[in-house]
């Protein structure tokens, strides 16, 4: 039965190009996924963009000396051919400083504050002494005062899970500057997670197939719930949609409420844009929809904490009651699907730190799919997992080159030389049967890993299957049959047997490898759009929205949008016979070996430190 499938994919911030150590986290799993279930048949929607408030990108302006539109600007366009030229299909890939995503989250806000889970208190604010500018919670770093450990941020520490405040840090100082910040009283609203503290708990504890660390993270944050800051002293954000607050232009929205509001805001964009303005209820308000959140594991408390108390507040069931307001009973995560580390030399990826090897440049020298190959079969599913140019040439090499890349190329190449076409087999000997039976099975053990997000589970099966492919051509001996007459059906058996195989190989590694998987598909004499590719589209802003409050950016705008025609593509999860007579052509290689000197040296723009 069909389903609808939400993808709702971590939104990266505009403030610089994406690395492969972000990509690993939000970008290639969630779209792995993605591809699996469309071709499962499944009705997905796959939506993010680009988050473009905070002080961060405030501070990054003033730096270059532009304007902070400006600034996001140029970063959304980066971002979106990044993301775009890596494969990823989104639906919709937007950016949060648009009108309609305004009005969404000042609809939320307001459901919130309406059902009494948005409350006023006066806390205590960190300043830059030297800019007077406040000092994001996540911009303040000291020591945990729970557990010692350094480093700690001043929303949370990741070596013991707690949430804290910036205040109550050892030795706070701003990642700016180094400066000492000062502490100063500043009224704000919170969201009171005590009150929605029974229903996350009994939500949580229903969840039964998520990642182990995700789940024990999640669980672990609930020991020390307290009401959080959704709102900042800052003039760069959303508007606070409430008399006496709108039209303070100090006050704004904290970053991290609009972001996550962007999952819901960008599938009515998506809606709109599809000529279809309700189509976004069938992922958000029907209980039989499913909805995968995908991330790094620095984002799980906001998407396993913050935005499902969001969703519940806004629909009335905490312990402070209310009811659904205009949008809705919008549904919670199915699954809050998130990665550990991609590090380099044991480090995280930073550019700031230069530790850093940006997509472009990837995109530039190997193309799309050595990269998403990599991540999937060697990334950060369950463990920090650090990058090597020495293991990445060994698995393109070996894996891809020698392996995949070898398989499909010598069967059509034996195929094209002695029938020109698909050749029509004989009887299938048991031998024959076997490898057949091993890539029909696989479609089974695949589509579970795949189904469970078990990445590497799967296209390491997917890959044993290639093994075992290569394995039968060497002990079948096409070339010796191919030299003796009266073994020409023999020859037409196995070259049809080890073409069926190759077929069944190139569906269950599309969603891992799109663009080599429509090489294949060609190669193999098959016509059409096998596995869709994401296109980049400027769109205008717009939509006919309602202003909830004030502020809403200048209708009119432009922008670019990743979007897609991937229901017409003919990926299917199954097998698709090859048909005896269709025409082959002599394949060319698919996938180019890389240099040993390589895994040494790393490329002149990301070289092996000595």
């Amino acid at each position: 039965m069909t389903k609808s499938v939400l993808v709702a994919v971590a939104w990266p911030y505009a403030n610089g190009p994406r690395h492969i150590g972000h990509v690993a986290g939000f970008g290639v799993p969630s779209d792995v996924f993605a591809r699996f279930q469309r071709m499962r048949g499944n009705d997905v929607l796959m939506i993010s963009g680009t988050d473009e408030h905070g002080t961060p990108l405030l501070v990054q302006a003033e730096k270059e000396g532009v304007m902070v539109q400006e600034l996001a600007d140029r970063y959304n366009r980066q971002i979106v051919e990044d993301l775009a030229g890596l494969g990823l299909t989104y639906d919709l890939f937007t950016r949060t400083t648009t009108r309609n995503h305004y009005a969404v989250v000042q609809e939320l806000f307001r459901g919130l504050h309406d059902n009494g889970y948005m409350i006023k208190q006066t806390t205590f604010g960190a300043i830059s002494p030297s800019t007077g500018r406040t000092l994001p919670d996540r911009y303040i770093e000291g020591t945990c005062p729970i557990c010692g450990a350094a480093g700690a941020r001043g929303d949370q520490c990741d070596n013991c899970g707690n949430q804290l405040d910036p205040a109550d840090l050892i030795d706070p100082v701003s990642r700016i500057n180094g400066e000492t910040p000062k502490f100063v009283e500043t009224e704000h609203f919170l969201l009171d997670l005590p009150a929605l503290a029974g229903a996350l708990e009994e939500w949580l504890k229903e969840r039964q197939d998520w990642r182990p660390n995700v789940l024990k993270f999640s669980l672990n944050l609930l020991e020390d719930l307290r009401p959080r800051a959704m709102s900042r002293d800052i003039d760069w954000g959303v508007p606070i949609p409430l008399d006496g607050w709108q039209d303070n232009n100090a006050k704004k929205l904290y970053v991290w409420f609009d972001a996550v509001v962007g999952y819901l805001s960008a599938s009515i964009e998506w809606a709109y844009r599809a000529g279809r303005p309700e189509a976004w209820r069938e992922w958000w308000t029907s209980p039989e929809a499913e909805s995968f959140y995908f991330m790094g594991k620095d984002n799980i408390t906001f998407h396993s904490q913050i935005w499902p108390a969001e969703l519940l507040g806004y629909r009335g069931l905490g312990a402070s009651g209310g009811e659904a307001g205009e949008l809705g009973e919008l549904q919670l995560p199915t699954e809050v699907v998130s990665s550990e580390y991609l590090t380099m030399s044991g480090s995280k990826f930073s550019s700031s730190k230069g530790v850093v090897i940006y997509v472009k440049d990837f995109l530039r020298e190997f193309g799309p799919d050595p990269l998403r190959y990599f991540i999937a079969v060697a990334g950060p599913e369950n463990n920090d997992t650090d990058f090597t140019w020495d293991e990445f040439v060994r698995r393109v090499n070996n894996e891809l080159a020698n392996g995949w890349g070898n398989l499909v190329n010598r069967t059509v190449s034996m195929a094209h030389k002695n029938f020109g076409c698909v050749p029509t087999p004989a009887e299938l000997t048991d031998a024959d049967q076997r490898i057949l039976s091993l890539a029909a099975d696989a479609f089974d053990v695949v589509g579970d890993a795949l189904e469970h997000n078990r990445f590497k589970v799967g296209i390491t099966h997917a890959m044993h299957v290639v093994g075992e492919a290569n394995a039968y051509i060497a002990e079948m001996e096409p070339w010796k049959l191919a030299k003796d007459e009266s073994q020409r059906e023999r020859l037409s058996t196995v070259l049809w047997v080890a073409l069926q195989v190759v077929s069944d190989c190139n569906t269950l590694l599309t969603p891992f490898l799109p663009h080599i998987a429509q090489a294949v598909h060609e190669t193999l004499g098959r016509e059409g759009v096998w596995a869709a590719t994401p296109q980049i589209v400027e769109v205008q802003d717009d939509m006919d929205v309602a202003p909830v409050g004030v502020g809403l950016p200048e209708a009119g705008r432009t922008y670019p949008v990743i979007m897609g025609d991937y229901v017409n593509q003919q990926a299917v999860w199954q097998r698709v016979p090859v048909v005896p007579g269709t025409e082959l052509a002599k394949p060319k290689p698919l996938i180019a070996k890389l240099e040993p000197e390589l895994g040494e040296t790393g490329p002149e723009w990301a070289p092996v430190a000595k």
